[in-house]
């Protein structure tokens, strides 16, 4: 009774006796715990087996966002493998850790997992929610028990957490823990910049381990239209994307861009794989508004002034929205879908004038998807109810809020009756540059952003004036996620300076999302730790290292061939199938050098020398991150491709002759350096730039954090000679 009681002091003040952490386990987020005062630790080491209570091994958790819930055994199952993954980690030598299905009456330092009353685990609000768990923790067990299979899973999470924080062990006691709010995560524009599958499968198990559960995935989108400069025929050209890729006839020639897309099955995939680890992938799909992919495709449905902006009036509009979702509808797994319906505002009507057609089309579209596929539709804070109307959206619509200037959430939506989903743009980014934006999450805003300078929480709209936030326990605050644009397009970022936006920043958030009270000494005390530990993703590109050289090949003593030796110490032996001679390794378009590595993140160097003997364009490293390329189509120009980009400088490498060459990454910047062997051997440092603009116009140069490709050396176009080859973190 005191950790509920501890719990619910939290969750209605935001402070909590555990503030000196006598009670409390420090972790992303805290965990509501009282410790034994006798004392003692469970040793994770010592862990028999994780045993799956079998009266609950097949239940599922129907309230939650999915309609994919795992079981409470396959919880387990992915469980099993991070715990394993963990502990040969810390070099331990022993057994996988399996997975038995019996009593809970077992013991003998095993891990419990069970299914109980959900009456126990209560949200901000007071209400139940799935997503609590009790935790308790004996010499000679955990057991952890869920209102369901995913309250289970969260309960996985602060095991792993505790472990990685304590060399492997766990304080004796118990808690009881849930969330405050039922949707917690991020956002991401995929629409404006493509992102591979097996990102958003990282970023999945990158939110899961901070107990965020939902990945708002932005599906279709267009760069600024400046209808003030862009011809009609400009607009019609202007980058657009549709991220979904089917074979019906009924959306043919509405994606253009098919090697860089989704299709039905990796979709699926996706979705599963998130949540394997309860996280739910909310798709969006942006219209009436920043919908210039759907008047590219047919152009009589655009706005004459704006064709970016959908007429609703037009007969074929709404009819065409509808057969997009019919297509679409059954590839997404979640009970509620987002429709964007964001910034429907033509420049040269006032803000209200298209109000009336923007509310019939939201409501059209909430009573298609209720009627279609029995799903809700969220959207965009854009036009709040007014008496001014023909009509105002139904009330069973969410609404997302970003920008106080489009809504105040509070007087607006929640005193009218709809739920209000917080992205409000404290936390909002733009990736790599914005007049107006950060790039990076606010830590400092995450831990004094309440108007009162206290922590920050998801039914805080307006930092600065109380008078525009709900109370703590308003049931209509859905949640909160952070969100990240590419208003620049998809020349701007590699694929992992999204991640890095979110890196450092997000988890403190999470902590807040959930309703922790962590503070901010503590946060950063605990970070390093715990972001080391992550399961199911390497987002960072790191590369486990004896010292600070990671890889090192010289062709001066290859006696094992085609074997080639690592002489780092880290035994990264590589495989070739071309000639070595005179100390160095001859390429040519049918031999290469294999590794087994890929890439390598931020901070290394990546050192070469390099004599080529023919002026053909060809990749020198390849990798699945990026490709060093000594030329680039029919120029010589050194070229960097990354995340389907080429960056370009304005060098080549000199014909038949040695250049020793560095490829370097420092922090969010990328060099390479070359000194050649004609002349004075002046070294030369060259950076990888890409020029940030919309449609041709040039804004800004910036910078560019490119992993260094690993996989493959030579086996394209290149021919000549390498040797020396070594990265150093």
């Amino acid at each position: 009774m005191r950790q509920f009681w501890a719990q619910a002091l939290f969750y209605l003040s935001g402070t909590s006796q555990a503030a000196d952490n006598t009670d409390g386990l420090v972790g992303i987020p805290t965990v509501p715990f009282s410790k034994s005062s006798s004392g003692g630790y469970f040793e994770l080491h010592n862990v028999g087996a994780i045993v799956v209570d079998s009266s609950f091994a097949n239940v599922t958790d129907t309230r939650g966002t999915t309609l994919i819930p795992p079981t409470l055994y396959d919880f387990a199952t992915t469980f099993a493998d991070d715990l394993n993954s963990y502990l040969q980690g810390e070099k331990e030598e022993r057994n996988n850790i399996g997975i038995e299905v019996g009593s809970q009456a077992k013991n003998s330092q095993n891990i419990h997992l069970t299914i109980g009353n959900s009456s126990d685990f209560l949200d901000v609000a007071g209400r139940e929610t799935s997503e609590g768990y009790s935790l308790s923790v004996t010499p000679s067990a955990i057991t952890i028990t869920g209102a369901s299979p995913l309250g289970v899973w969260w309960g996985t999470r602060s095991v792993l957490q505790q472990a990685a924080l304590n060399n492997g062990k766990l304080v004796v006691g118990s808690g009881t823990d849930s969330p405050g709010w039922g949707i917690r995560g991020a956002m991401l524009d995929a629409g404006r910049h493509y992102y591979p599958p097996s990102f958003l499968v990282e970023m999945c198990a990158y939110l899961s381990f901070y107990k965020q559960n939902t990945f708002h995935v932005h599906l279709s989108d267009n760069l600024i239209n400046n209808v003030d400069l862009y011809s009609r025929e400009t607009q019609l050209d202007l980058y657009a994307a549709f991220r979904l890729l089917s074979p019906d006839p009924a959306v043919s020639g509405l994606n253009k861009r098919a090697n860089e897309s989704y299709t039905r099955e990796v979709f699926d995939d996706v979705q599963q794989r998130c949540a394997a680890r309860g996280v739910t992938i909310v798709p969006e799909l942006e219209m009436p508004g920043h919908a210039l992919v759907i008047s590219q495709w047919k152009p009589d449905l655009g706005i004459d002034t704006d064709i970016s902006l959908l007429n609703i009036s037009h007969p074929d509009t709404i009819p065409t929205a509808e057969t997009i979702w019919k297509t679409f509808l059954p590839w997404f797994h979640t009970k509620t879908v987002h429709v964007g319906a964001d910034e429907y505002v033509d420049a040269s009507l006032t803000k209200d004038a298209l109000a009336t057609e923007y509310n019939t089309f939201v409501n059209a579209m909430n009573g298609f998807m209720q009627s279609t596929a029995n799903k809700s539709i969220r959207i965009w804070g854009t036009f709040p109810p007014s008496s001014n109307y023909t009509n105002n959206i139904a009330t069973n619509v969410s609404i997302q809020h970003w920008e106080l200037y489009e809504d105040n959430p509070y007087w607006d939506y929640i005193q009218n009756g709809y739920d209000v989903l917080n992205s409000d743009d404290a936390f909002y980014m733009v990736s790599k540059y914005s007049a107006g934006y950060p790039q990076t999450i606010n830590i400092t805003k995450v831990f004094h952003g309440a108007p009162d300078g206290g922590p920050y929480a998801p039914n805080i709209f307006d930092t600065s004036n109380s008078t525009n936030n709900p109370s703590r326990d308003e049931p209509r605050v859905l949640g909160h996620i952070a969100a990240l644009w590419n208003d620049f397009g998809p020349n701007t970022t590699v694929y992992s300076e999204a991640y890095y936006s979110w890196r450092e920043g997000l988890p403190a958030l999470a902590d807040k999302q959930w309703g922790g009270q962590l503070v901010e000494d503590d946060y950063y005390a605990v970070f390093d730790k715990l972001h080391a530990a992550i399961p199911g993703q390497n987002l960072d590109r790191a590369i486990a290292s004896k010292s600070e050289t990671i890889l090192s090949y010289s062709f001066d003593n290859q006696t094992h061939l085609p074997t080639v030796k690592d002489s780092s110490g880290n035994q990264y032996d590589g495989k070739t199938d071309c000639t070595v001679a005179n100390g160095s390794l001859t390429l040519t378009p049918t031999c290469s050098l294999t590794t087994p590595l890929s890439s390598k993140g931020r901070n290394y160097t990546l050192s070469f020398s390099i004599y080529p003997t023919k002026q053909t364009p060809g990749a020198i490293f390849s990798g699945p991150d990026s490709v060093l390329f000594a030329g680039n189509g029919t120029i010589s120009n050194v070229t960097i491709v990354a995340s389907g980009n080429p960056y370009t400088l304005n060098y080549s490498l000199p014909l038949n002759t040695w250049t020793k060459a560095s490829l370097v990454a420092q922090g969010n910047a990328t060099f390479l350096r070359v000194e050649e062997s004609t002349g004075q051997k002046a070294v030369t440092e060259m950076e990888f730039l890409t020029r940030i603009g919309l449609d041709g116009e040039s804004l800004v140069w910036r910078e560019m954090a490119i992993e260094a490709p690993l996989a493959t050396i030579g086996g394209s176009d290149f021919e000549g000679l390498i040797k020396d080859i070594k990265l150093i973190a």
